[in-house]
């Protein structure tokens, strides 16, 4: 058995008391805090980042192909979208779905008030399993055989401003030459909280009624919206998409559409990695504090195993594995406290937010086993090296001054 090993179990197993005793949990707790403080922070933050944006791609999907213009117009140019992106996305692996879509601006007027809008038409191959999560009240659109739909789908913020509600009728005019106006009929409605991007302006409605206003034929769009099997892979995807396409068309990741919230979730990224290391920077010098205490009460150990030939290394061994024990200890209460406080948030969601401030009712917490197994090694190695710069002091104990020290 490894001697250094054995004598720090050996000392381990010693009833200790008072001053070293409350010195030793003092280290356990500090580390389990801070593992715990830290996986709670990285989970909330997973979720919070991933359901912002699945808000974001739920409505604008990972990849949209346009018509290549200049035009800054909120009516996209027509164009055929029957192209073999959507009439055969299983040649593209990484992409999962493919809906055609199409804007057009217009002014919901009631007897009392008046808004203006964007009138979004989607197609009935629209993924309404995914939009389900945003629906809040009543249902999605139902797409007739033949004609078009008269329902639209309406978000929280306009139905609460226009005192609207599941069942009401409502004029809505299109801007264009001649004005045209339809009578429709809400559905269900919405709510992403994104507010400045989708809530105060946009309503959901049959793209078929867009193409009867436009005139354009059956298999002409706006743009078509393309979902991929995972995020991250949105740049690889593009680049094989946009190899298979005409150029008169554009493709880009929603990502840059959207590049402002992308950015700020960037840095919520950055500051979580901040307190990380703030966290890890209290632990080591607790635990610096910690192993000088160790040292200090053993110090007539050590100059008797000096005294016995024992090398210097040995003798520093033996506290770190005191350490080492006590890191252990320290990362399964912080496992145990941060999976905990995750797991009862997650089902009871008892910690609530301003949805109008931060996009969402509760904290939300995305599960990622990765990084808590890389938060554990981190706190482990981290530490674990650290714990060699107070067991220095071994080198400057004399023998015979230690074995008389008291």
């Amino acid at each position: 058995m490894n001697l250094s090993y054995f004598i720090s179990k050996r000392i381990a197993g010693i009833r200790q008391g008072g001053f070293s005793s409350i010195i030793h949990n003092i280290a356990i707790v500090t580390i389990a805090v801070g593992l715990g403080a830290a996986i709670v922070s990285f989970l909330i933050m997973q979720g919070f980042q991933q359901t912002i944006k699945n808000k974001i791609y739920g409505f604008s999907a990972h990849l949209i192909v346009t018509k290549l213009t200049m035009n800054n117009s909120t009516e996209e140019q027509p164009f055929f979208y029957n192209i073999d992106l959507f009439n055969h996305p299983e040649k593209f692996p990484m992409v999962t779905h493919v809906q055609e879509y199409s804007h057009k601006p217009g002014l919901i007027k009631t007897p009392d008030e008046a808004m203006g809008v964007i009138f979004k038409g989607v197609g009935m191959s629209f993924d309404t399993l995914r939009f389900a999560e945003n629906m809040v009240e009543g249902n999605f659109i139902t797409f007739p055989d033949s004609a078009y739909s008269n329902d639209i789908v309406v978000s929280r913020t306009i139905a609460d401003k226009l005192e609207l509600g599941v069942g009401d009728k409502i004029v809505v005019h299109f801007f264009q030459n001649p004005p045209r106006f339809r009578r429709l009929q809400v559905k269900g409605i919405y709510e992403t909280n994104l507010s400045e991007y989708f809530d105060t302006k946009i309503i959901l409605g049959d793209l078929r009624l867009v193409q009867r206003l436009n005139d354009w034929a059956d298999s002409v769009a706006g743009g078509i919206q393309v979902f991929v099997k995972d995020p991250d892979l949105a740049d690889e995807a593009l680049v094989a998409i946009g190899e298979s396409m005409d150029y008169d068309l554009y493709i880009e990741k929603t990502s840059d559409t959207y590049v402002q919230v992308f950015e700020w979730l960037g840095l919520v990224n950055r500051q979580v990695v901040i307190l990380l290391g703030i966290i890890l920077t209290v632990v080591c010098v607790n635990m610096i504090s910690v192993i000088l205490i160790l040292v200090m009460e053993r110090v007539q150990m050590v100059g008797m195993l000096k005294a016995l030939g024992a090398r210097n290394g040995v003798i520093r061994s033996v506290f770190v594995y005191s350490g080492i024990r006590l890191i252990l200890w320290g990362l399964v209460f912080g496992n145990i406290l941060g999976l905990g406080v995750c797991f009862l948030q997650d089902k009871y969601k008892f910690i609530k937010l301003n949805a109008h401030d931060y996009y969402m009712s509760y904290v939300p917490v995305g599960w990622n086993f990765e990084i808590v197994i890389a938060l554990n090694v981190l706190f482990f190695a981290v530490v674990t090296v650290v714990l060699l710069l107070p067991t220095a002091i071994v080198a400057r104990i004399r023998p015979l001054s230690a074995i008389r020290f008291d």
